[in-house]
């Protein structure tokens, strides 16, 4: 492996790639630790110190860790690549119900490109009303419950609006960084923005249990972190090999076709997109709640309640229900739009590929999607008990419960996939310069 990466950096196209976008990477954590103006950090920073270890920031734990605890540090990338994931799930769930939306998916590249151009638009939408409900929050004291000192520095209109600007135009450039990461790096810039949040914050929560829990219970933790990552990587390379033959054919005086190859379909198909849909969507019905709701208010109204009471805490048994519940049916709808079995059936019709015992086109599409349709049960539970795991052991966490935990089944379960889509990345790219790969 160390030779196949000594082999990946002498490479000059290579190894541009891998430095853009550990350059991009660098950018990105030092924005995430950059104060915004008009933020008091100092009162910040004494305010998480103050509230850790209780359930203050609620469901927006899971949220900080994905941007790095840049969030509740009200930093200029605050926002972080939420909005971008947001107006993604919106996107794609237009394309079922718009038919406009359908023609331009079907339309390849160009369609693509416009596909991508309203996502934009949209995420710099959702960034200006994230922004402002964050700031909103922060400034009325509700974001960081059980601190008596200001956060924001400047209560006045103009001041939060400078805030707001500044995470919205923050949230800007990393979609902008993600998609130059993908285009011109190596992996999926998203996914390597989201993967370098959770690895910050890996050295300082594993201090922070080994002070607060002993040697033991860090010991355990790690154990369990490593028992995970085994079985994370053991079904994220399972795979269904379908035998896929192909008819000789004579162009010219050429003789083309008569092999056989295999067709592979993962037990994860979906990857960790779901676990991130999911999450993106659970914390919106409190965003709201917090929003409408005045600090003063004695008598909540009965669907205030409910939030505050099933969607606030993660060791709720229907807190747990409903984010398994997001993340089976995100698993379903993200393969159903990711792959389409009558398109590769066509594919494989068109270039005179057949499946032994099936006949082309229809009877072959049929076959794969009940195939998919049984491997991707296992796998959204698969991605479901990994990601409500550490729900169960809320105690073990050292910041206010598991879901803020680096070790945690979600952010291991990220990290491990995202690694491992990295590799293969640079592998295929070594493997096109004739070099020996990471994975033998």
């Amino acid at each position: 492996m160390l030779s196949a990466f000594v082999s990946a950096l002498r490479t000059p196209d290579l190894r541009r790639k891998i430095l853009i976008a550990l350059g991009l990477i660098a950018l990105y954590r030092m924005g995430a630790t950059l104060p915004s103006p008009g933020v008091d950090y100092g009162n910040v920073k004494y305010c998480i110190d103050q509230v850790s270890g209780g359930d203050s920031a609620g469901i927006y734990q899971l949220i900080n860790l994905f941007s790095g605890g840049a969030l509740l540090q009200l930093s200029v990338f605050a926002i972080g690549i939420m909005p971008y994931i947001t107006a993604s799930i919106i996107v794609q769930l237009l394309t079922v119900v718009i038919p406009r939306f359908e023609e331009l998916r079907k339309e390849g590249q160009s369609g693509q490109t416009k596909m991508t151009q309203y996502t934009r638009y949209l995420s710099v939408a959702l960034s200006v009303l994230q922004a402002t409900g964050l700031v909103a929050l922060a400034s009325r004291g509700q974001l960081l419950r059980g601190c008596d000192r200001d956060i924001i520095a400047d209560n006045s209109v103009f001041g939060m609006v400078i805030i707001v600007l500044v995470m919205t135009a923050g949230a800007a450039l990393v979609m902008w960084f993600g998609e130059l990461i993908t285009e011109r790096g190596v992996g999926n810039g998203m996914s390597l923005l989201i993967f370098a949040g959770i690895a910050a914050r890996i050295p300082g929560e594993g201090k922070a249990i080994l002070d607060s829990r002993g040697p033991l219970v860090f010991a355990m933790v790690c154990g369990a972190a490593f028992l995970i990552v085994v079985f994370v990587v053991f079904v994220e390379q399972g795979q269904r090999r379908i035998p896929v033959q192909y008819a000789k054919r004579v162009v010219g005086r050429k003789m083309y076709g008569g092999s056989s190859t295999y067709l592979p379909l993962k037990v994860n198909q979906a990857g960790v997109i779901p676990v991130i849909f999911a999450s993106s969507l659970l914390y919106l019905p409190n965003l709201i709640v917090q929003l409408t709701s005045s600090s003063n208010a004695v008598d909540p109204s009965w669907w205030q309640k409910i939030v505050q009471q099933y969607l606030v805490n993660p060791g709720n048994p229907v807190y747990i229900a409903i984010y398994f519940g997001l993340i089976v049916f995100f698993t379903y709808f993200y393969v159903a739009i990711s792959f389409n079995p009558e398109e590769r059936a066509d594919e494989m019709k068109k270039y005179g590929g057949f499946i032994p015992g099936y006949r082309p086109g229809r009877p072959t599409a049929d076959y794969l999607s009940y195939v998919l349709s049984r491997i991707t049960l296992p796998g959204s539970i698969y991605l479901g008990a990994v990601a409500v795991l550490p729900n169960l052991f809320l105690d073990l966490g050292a910041s206010g419960g598991a879901q803020n935990l680096p070790f945690g089944g979600t952010a291991v379960l990220i990290m491990v996939s995202v690694g491992l889509d990295t590799v293969k990345a640079i592998e295929s790219q070594l493997m096109n310069r004739n070099y020996e790969g990471f994975l033998k």
